[in-house]
Parts: structure tokens; sequence; C-alpha cells
């Protein structure tokens, strides 16, 4: 059997490459402390501290809270770097270090000067996933796009620099990725015709590295026509616009608003793109490369290693932006490097994360139906795609025609909310979304910093099942299958955390915190904190104490009728009507609540 010789960190560096963050690198090393957002740069959210555990994490207490003073949607999480808290807000983006050696007093506040007419411009709530940390700054990338460097100690500004333009619909609603001496960003504005990008800035002082498309010119989204690989195949020449009719690329999609990982001993990093533009698929035919598509970068350079796309010529806006979660695991009695990633169509995959080959694709909830599955065969024409069911095709079935009954809605199987492994029983433990909705697309013309959806959509629970909104399931990444599920009134819209101590962590909709053991999903122990939760679970100890936080602050685009106000049913993209009852159970807030077990 192959074996992989690896650090924690997936630090093993061949000569000559540079040197990673090592000040990162140790603290993500460090299960004490929470540095990025992740937890560390495989994406698995997993914490070696154990003890809170199966034995006693039903005795957890609140500890102590904290006001961020700002409501609207909160998601993502704190960090702890040393005996500092980082705590982030919605827009406008407030930033709070938190004194954990001094009950928690307020270090220093950085409050962003951010133009408010950047909020109409943004898609499903005024939302912030959170700051890094690294190399002695916290970088904070704002809505209104700009990436700003403080310092971690004081607060002050040490560089900034603007990463799009709001006028034209590019605003911000993702971390960032610091990794070697870089820090890599993405940009959100799909529903806007904006066309996707990830930049690399350097981490000393803010100037560009390297900047790579979603779609265009091979020069524009960094490939190498005969070594940049789609399963397996050279991309070939002007693969980023020969699948787009005329010059539609340019107001593309594509946009890369979600979670970002990095395998350094390969000197790769991994992100998924979005949805094309517009929202209705007769207006842009052919498969639209490369939206809806898994990329593999050189950290150092940007160009690609390879590409795969999951939904070609997307019909019903399920982003592929979600996080790619990196695993060493054993395949056939082999150890390889593997990529998993929960995709908002509906369809889990695994993937080996250095060749791009395509191992596992299977339905992560029972109701999906839009496709009967992907062709699984190499020596296939269609290898790798979807069979799309035409009952469910919108493009099928045509403009000004209400598509019903599409599973899952295109708030996916999961949206954002990041899902979690855990090393020893090798389960993902997914925060899911039970939601179907009925599809109806219409013709819509671009004007820059305008919508460009071009469809009407209506949202509801899943048909025939348990009557909820979500699941929280345990998934087998090797053999495609649930290993055990966990209903739940509404979707799951928090991120996962597991822990050595044989328990995972998530929020709800309706504001519980819970707890559940791992390998069977008994329910452990749940609080209910002051607002929905739609933020991640996070975890770290001091004086060797442990403590779990979380925001809780419900928005999003499962709450965006509370978060912004909304009563028409087909509002916020359709999530108005489906969550409607989420306001008999929840209200507005914006809270950080940190639990321990009593001393």
């Amino acid at each position: 059997m192959k074996k992989l010789m690896l650090l924690t960190s997936g630090l093993a560096l061949c000569a000559g490459m540079a040197v990673a963050n090592d000040d990162l690198v140790t603290q993500m090393d460090d299960p004490t402390q929470w540095a990025i957002q992740t937890g560390d740069y495989k994406n698995q959210r997993h914490s070696k501290l154990d003890s809170i555990n199966k034995e006693n994490v039903g005795d957890l207490q609140v500890a102590w809270t904290f006001s961020t003073g700002v409501l609207r949607g909160h998601e993502g999480s704190p960090l702890v770097v040393g005996d500092t808290m980082y705590v982030h807000t919605p827009f406008p983006n407030i930033v709070y270090a938190l004194d954990l050696a001094d009950e928690g007093k307020i270090k220093w506040k950085y409050e962003p000067k951010q133009d408010p007419d950047v909020i109409p411009v943004m898609c499903c709530d005024t939302v912030n996933r959170g700051v890094a940390y690294a190399d002695g700054k916290i970088f904070l990338h704002q809505a209104d796009t700009k990436v700003v460097a403080l310092n971690a100690d004081d607060g002050s500004v040490e560089w900034e620099v603007v990463n799009g333009d709001p006028s034209i619909g590019e605003t911000n609603t993702a971390t960032v990725l610091p990794v070697k001496d870089k820090v890599i960003v993405g940009i959100s504005g799909g529903e806007f015709g904006v066309r996707g990008h990830v930049t690399a800035y350097n981490m000393s002082d803010g100037t560009q590295a390297w900047r790579a498309y979603s779609m265009g010119p091979d020069e524009d989204i960094l490939v190498d026509p005969e070594n940049t690989t789609h399963l397996g195949e050279p991309v070939g020449e002007n693969s980023g616009t020969n699948t787009w009719e005329g010059d539609q690329w340019q107001i593309g999609g594509g946009t890369t608003w979600g979670w970002y990982s990095a395998d350094l001993e390969e000197n790769l990093m991994y992100y998924g793109t979005g949805n094309p533009s517009t929202w209705n698929p007769s207006q842009r035919p052919g498969d639209n490369r490369w939206s809806m598509t898994v990329m593999a970068r050189d950290i150092d350079t940007g160009q690609a290693k390879w590409f795969y796309q999951m939904t070609p010529h997307d019909e019903w806006d399920y982003d592929g932006v979600n996080e790619m979660i990196l695993t060493e695991q054993e395949i056939d009695g082999e150890e390889r490097k593997l990529l998993t990633h929960f995709d908002r169509n509906g369809l889990a995959y695994t993937m080996d994360r250095v060749s791009g080959e395509l191992l596992v694709a299977e339905k992560y909830d029972p109701v999906v139906n839009w496709t009967s599955g992907v062709d699984m065969d190499p020596e296939s024409d269609t290898y790798g795609r979807p069979e799309v069911v035409a009952q469910y095709s919108t493009e099928q079935n045509g403009e000004d025609v209400n598509s019903t009954g599409i599973c899952p809605a295109a708030l996916g199987t999961k949206d954002q909310q990041p899902a979690a492994y855990d090393p020893e029983t090798q389960l993902f433990l997914v925060p899911t979304n039970h939601v179907c909705m009925d599809y109806e697309p219409f013709r819509v013309s671009y004007t820059a910093g305008q919508p460009y959806v071009g469809a009407t959509l209506s949202m509801y629970p899943a048909p025939d099942s348990h009557g909820g909104m979500g699941n929280f399931i345990a998934w087998d990444n090797i053999n495609g299958e649930i290993k055990w599920s966990n209903p739940e009134q509404f979707s799951v819209w928090s991120g996962a955390l597991t822990t050595a101590g044989g328990i995972t962590f998530y929020g709800t909709l309706e504001g519980y915190l819970k707890a559940v053991d791992t390998s069977t999903g008994e329910e452990l122990y749940k609080f209910r904190t002051p607002s929905g939760i739609i933020g991640n679970v996070m975890t770290y100890e001091r004086d060797g104490k442990q403590y779990v936080a979380v925001l809780s602050g419900v928005g999003g685009w499962a709450g965006i009728g509370l978060a912004a106000g909304l009563t028409n049913p087909n509002d916020g993209l359709g999530a108005v009507g489906g969550y409607a009852a989420l306001s008999d159970y929840t209200a507005l807030g914006g809270q950080l609540t940190v639990f321990a077990l009593p001393d």
C-alpha cells in the first residue's frame, strides 16, 4: 500500500518551493487556536480538542456572550489567535478584537466607511463569512470589495486594495485564503452579470500577483490548452469562450464567493465557480464553460492544472461554490489524496485532487430528481455529465413555462454552509436543505449594475417526506451513501464542526446550537440562542479549558425575509414564501455565544 507522509497541516514542501507562512501554519497546527475560518487548509473543520466529549457535552453551559451591535445575517465564525478573539459582522463589516485575558474587553474595533448603495447589489442578504489571520495581520474582504490588511495587535490599516466595482454588481460576501505569501480572494455578483474571477494579492503589500477569470480567452482564465485537463483530457484552445454564443462570456457569471482550500505539497488551491448568467438558460446556449466548475490552480501563478464542470449549461442556479474538503483515504487498497465536494446540485463528488479523476458522484438527498445520475464510464462521450430528466429541464420546458416539482431548489441540497470531516470515523457531517421549487424562466436584458436574473421561483419542503426543510446527515464519500440522517424543521444553514471528543456541533435556523454523536447522530445537547444560527461553529482552548463558540443572527438566503423585512412570497429569489414560518420561531439578532463545561 502506498503511504502518504504528510504533516498535520499538509506542509511537506518540495525543494525550491516558496516557504509557506510559518506563523499561520503554526497557529493552524495548534488545536487551542482557530486562525482561519476553515480551521485548516484542508477545510476539514475538525478539532483535536476532546475535553468536551460524548460523555459530558450534555453539561455545557453558556460561559459568556457578546453583542455585535449589527442585525441581518451573521455567517462565518470568530477566530482565536493567542489571547485575542476576532469577531466580524455583516455590513458594515465591523471587526472587533476581544481580549480573552481580560474578560473579553474590546482591544480595538475597525469599522469600514462603506457606501450603503452597495447593499441593493448584494444578493441574498448582507452577510460576510469572516476574517482570516496570517503574518501578524487580520484580512477583511469588505462588501464593497475592498481588501484590507489590519495589524492584528492594534487594528491599524497596513494596506488596502479594491478588488471590484459595485457599480456593475461586483460585491463580496466571502472570507479570504491566506496561503504562502499570497491572499486569495473571490468575487460575488453572478445575479448582476458579473464575470467571476479569483485574485491573488501579495500578503506583504497588497500588490496583485495574478488574476484568473472563470470564462474568457485562455490568457484570461490562465490555462494551458494542452496541459490543463478536464477529466483527464486537455481542455484545448478557447475552452472558456467556445461554449458561449458570441461575447456572452463577458457577462457570464461563474462568480467565486465560496470557500477555498489548499494542498501545499502539491502547491495547488481548490475552489468552485458559480452559476452562469442569466438564470434563463435559453438565452445562453452551450455548456457555458467554466461556470459550475471545480478548479485546481497553482498557488504561485494561478495556472490551472485541472477543471471539472459538474453542471454544464446550468438550468436551475446550482452554483458550484461550496467547499472542497481534502482528505487522505484508502480506495482499492491504495492511499489517495482526495477532494470531496457537496454541490448545490444535490450530488456529492469524490475526486483525486492531484489528477482531477472523478471517483464518486452520488445524490446526497434521495429526493434529488433533476438528474438520473452522472455518467461514470470513462469511455463514454458523456463521461462526467449528469443525465437531465426532461420533466425538470427548465430549458426543454421553455421560456415563460413554470417547471414544477424540481428538487433541489435553487439554494441547493447544500448552500455555502460548510460540512466537516471526522478522521476517526471517516464520515462527512453535512448540513443540508430538503427543499424543492417551481421555476419559470423569462427573457431579460443586461444593464450594468442591474439584476440579470430572468426567472421567478417558489420554494417549499420536499413532498412526501418528513415535512421539514432540512436534514443533518453523515456521508460516506468512498461508497457514496448516507450513513445516518436527522430531520430538521428548517434548512440547516449553519456550518458543522467535528471534534476528537466524538461529537459534531451545528446550529439551526430556529437558533439552537446542537451537539450530536458523530457515529450515530444521537442528539446529546441543544441550547437556544437569541436568534437563528447561520454562522459556523468553532472551538478553542484557553488555560486548559475548551470553549465552543457560534454567532447567531438570522438571515442569509433562507432568512432573507426576516433580515430584509420582505413579505412577497416570490421575493428573495423565491425564499421568502418558502421560509415564511421562520418568523414564528426567531427574530433578528447579532450575538456571539460561547459555551463551556462548568468548573
